[in-house]
């Protein structure tokens, strides 16, 4: 199967600007094109398998003020934040969303990628297929010997299908199910089979709602020993709720950046977590997004005075420079595909020239890239 995570190659150009320069010119809107956000890359550098330990996989930390740039692990974490400082985490929690079956009549081997539920009474769900060119409208579809059946009700892309599950039983029921026949969705450029350590790796320690396809990456570092090292230093968490899917991995088809449409994504952030957030703005605390899913959630429910609102719906904010940051002031993310909207986001945090300095560094450093790789944490 094509990989659903990334549509274009990784390879690219290497864009170098001129970090001697004293005086940057600021980057506008205007400017940033698609194609700014090409680099050469080295595929062995994608990260196959977790580190053995969360904690343990190297940590580049990027000083916007100044541009300094430190080569760390994760755990040094520890030694940039202090008493009521807030990290806001996504507790969105994956599950096994890749389905392999059977065609009615012809048993013709399939894939169906489950990307979300469309409605829980109708058990109706929006889903990839493969191969695409076999299942049409009208097919019956069969899981697990049978046990699970669904059927294409509707076309929603060439590779796009809303499905029904023909299941009689309760929705709590069907989810079982689908946990016990379906597979966790890790990306196919790791270029490998789903192993056991998956079930667990693929997950931040503090998932609680279901309803991802992909783990918040920047999470996946955070051990429960580590934090709670942080919250004896008096450092709070907040947690706030946003289901990734596929939108953030899609490839951005247009040079210019105004024109490309992300998917939209149900997002939740509690009464909790807002409390937290605006208590150490209102401190001029560090308040730090832990992934950029959770930026996009937070920049989606910004208040006039610039403060988080409590609020629930869905966003399809698309986030690249420039781009004014109201809530977050430091940011723990991944390294990021070429011409990806992660990067984009990453670049109109950090300045667009210091994290193309700051990925020159990675490359030469041999971090690692994706998912599974290192972590960046831009100050």
């Amino acid at each position: 199967m094509h990989s659903i995570f990334f549509n274009r190659p990784i390879l690219g150009v290497l864009y170098t600007p001129d970090f001697a320069a004293k005086n940057k010119v600021k980057q506008t809107l205007l400017r940033m094109k698609l194609s700014q956000f090409k680099f050469n890359f080295n595929e062995n550098l994608i990260a196959k398998h977790p580190a053995d330990v969360r904690h343990d996989s190297k940590m580049m930390v990027v000083h916007k003020a100044t541009g300094k740039i430190e080569h760390k692990k994760f755990s040094d974490i520890l030694e940039y934040f202090d008493d009521r400082d807030v990290f806001i985490n996504n507790d969105t929690k994956v599950f096994p969303a890749r389905l392999y079956g059977s065609k009615e009549k012809t048993g013709a081997k399939i894939e169906v990628f489950l990307l979300r539920e469309l409605n829980k009474e109708m058990k109706l769900w929006d889903v990839l297929v493969d191969p695409a060119r076999k299942i049409r409208v009208g097919n019956k579809l069969y899981f697990g010997d049978d046990t699970l059946v669904a059927e294409v009700v509707d076309n929603t892309t060439s590779r796009g299908r809303t499905i029904r599950f023909l299941f009689d039983g309760p929705d709590e029921e069907l989810w079982k199910l689908i946990d016990k026949l379906g597979e966790m969705p890790i990306p196919k450029y790791m270029g490998r089979a789903v192993e056991k350590n998956d079930r667990e790796r693929f997950q931040t320690i503090f998932a609680q709602n279901i309803g991802a396809v992909s783990p918040p990456a920047a999470g996946l570092h955070f051990t429960k020993e580590l934090m709670m090292r942080l919250e004896i230093k008096g450092v709070e968490f907040a947690n706030i709720t946003l289901h990734n899917g596929l939108g953030a991995f899609r490839a951005v088809e247009v040079e210019d950046l105004t024109k490309h449409k992300m998917d939209s994504e149900y997002y939740h952030i509690p009464a909790a977590a807002g409390s937290l957030v605006n208590r150490a703005l209102d401190e001029k605390k560090r308040v730090v997004a832990v992934g950029s899913s959770v930026m996009r959630a937070i920049e989606s429910s910004v208040s006039s005075t610039n403060r988080l609102n409590t609020t629930s719906g869905w966003t399809d904010k698309f986030i690249f420079p420039e781009y004014d940051f109201r809530i977050a002031n430091a940011m723990i993310t991944n390294f990021h595909p070429a011409e990806s909207t992660l990067m984009m986001l990453s670049a109109a945090f950090a300045g667009y020239d210091l994290l193309m300095e700051a990925y020159q560094e990675a490359l030469k450093k041999k971090y690692r890239f994706l998912t599974y790789g290192d972590a960046l944490l831009i100050l």
